[in-house]
C-alpha cells in the first residue's frame, strides 16, 4: 500500500467505515484488500463492533501496523446505528461504507479519490458491487448485480440505487445533528437513506471502476435460510418508504424484463445458466415473502436480532 501513515490525522482524506458482527474472519480478508490499495489517498479504517460475542482478536489489531485503524465497540443495536456510530469517530472528510465480507479491488480508493476531485458537484457517490465468482451462489450474485446496476444506471452517470457495500459520501453533506442511517430500519436502511436523497432530488453519482467484490462463505441453503429472515426484516422499511410515496420496488412487468437481461447474460462461460436457475428461485422466495407482510398491518420497529448486525 502507497500511503504515508507518519501524517497527522488530519491529514487523513477518507474514513472507511466497517461494521462488524461476530464475522470477525471474512473483516481480514477485507483488511487486506485494504492493505494492498495502490496510489490511495490517506485513510483510516473505522471499525465498528456492534456487540460480537467476542472482542476483535489479535490479528484484526495487527493491521494497525499497516494503516490508522481504530475499533469501537458498542452494545448490539443494528447495522444502521453501527455505521451512525462509525461516523461520530471517523476523521476523514469523505465517508466510505464497506462491509466485513467484502473486498476492494486494488484501484479502488485511487478511482474514487480521481472521481471524488473531477465531480464537485456530487456529494454520494455508489461504488460498482460485484460478486465472488468463486461459487454457484456467487455467481448468481454477480449476475443479480450486474443486472440491477445496468438497469438502474441514469444517462446522467448517477444511479437509482444505494448499496453501503461500497459507498461514499462527502462530509460536507451530512448534517451533524442527525443521523445518516435510520437506526429504526434493522434491514435496507440503504434503500431507505437513497429514498431520502431522491426526495431531495438527489442521486449517488456511480463510479464504475471503482470495484468492491462481495464475497459469499455460505452455502445455497444457507442464503436461501438468509433470504427468508431478511426478506421477512426489509418488508418492514419497504412499507415505511411507501408511506413515503416514492416507488423503490420493481413493477413485475420490470421484474420479468430484468430476468430476461439475466439470463441473456447468463450465457456467460463465466456465470452459467444454473446461476441464473438460483437466483430466479431466491427471487421468487423474497418476492413471495414480501407480499405476503404487504397485507399485515404496519407496526413500530422491533429491537434488533441477531441478524441485524
Amino acid at each position: 500500500m502507497r500511503q504515508n501513515n507518519s501524517d497527522s490525522a488530519s491529514a487523513t482524506q477518507f474514513s472507511i467505515v466497517v461494521p462488524v458482527y461476530d464475522d470477525w474472519a471474512p473483516l481480514e480478508a477485507c483488511l487486506e484488500s485494504l492493505a494492498e490499495q495502490t496510489n490511495s489517498p490517506k485513510f483510516e479504517v473505522v471499525i465498528v463492533d456492534d456487540g460480537s460475542s467476542s472482542e476483535a482478536p489479535k490479528s484484526i489489531h495487527q493491521f494497525a501496523n499497516r494503516f490508522p485503524l481504530s475499533i469501537h465497540r458498542q452494545s448490539h443495536a443494528g447495522i444502521a446505528a453501527a455505521r451512525n456510530r462509525g461516523i461520530q469517530n471517523a476523521k476523514g472528510a469523505i465517508l466510505v461504507f464497506t462491509d466485513a465480507d467484502c473486498r476492494l479491488d486494488a484501484k479502488c480508493l485511487s478511482v474514487l479519490h480521481e472521481n471524488l476531485d473531477g465531480s464537485p458537484e456530487h456529494s454520494y457517490f455508489q461504488l460498482r458491487i460485484a460478486g465472488d465468482q468463486s461459487s454457484l451462489a456467487g455467481r448468481a450474485e454477480e449476475l443479480r448485480l450486474l443486472a440491477i446496476q445496468e438497469k438502474l444506471l441514469r444517462e446522467d452517470r448517477c444511479i437509482r440505487y444505494l448499496n453501503t457495500s461500497g459507498f461514499a459520501v462527502r462530509r460536507s453533506a451530512i448534517n451533524p445533528h442527525a443521523n445518516l442511517f435510520d437506526p429504526t430500519a434493522l434491514r435496507s436502511e440503504d434503500t431507505l437513506l437513497l429514498t431520502n436523497l431522491i426526495e431531495k432530488g438527489e442521486f449517488p453519482l456511480f463510479v464504475s471502476d471503482a470495484v468492491v467484490r462481495h464475497t459469499l462463505q455460505m452455502s445455497l441453503t444457507q442464503c436461501i435460510r438468509k433470504d427468508i429472515r431478511v426478506a421477512w426484516v426489509e418488508a418492514s422499511t419497504f412499507k415505511r418508504i411507501a408511506a413515503k410515496g416514492v416507488r423503490m420496488r420493481m413493477t413485475n412487468q420490470e421484474r420479468i424484463t430484468m430476468l430476461r437481461s439475466m439470463w441473456n447474460a447468463s450465457r456467460h462461460p463465466s456465470i452459467g445458466r444454473s446461476a441464473w436457475f438460483i437466483l430466479a428461485a431466491r427471487q421468487a422466495l423474497q418476492r413471495a415473502i414480501s407480499l405476503v407482510h404487504r397485507c399485515l398491518p404496519l407496526r413500530s420497529p422491533a429491537p434488533p436480532s441477531a441478524d441485524s448486525g
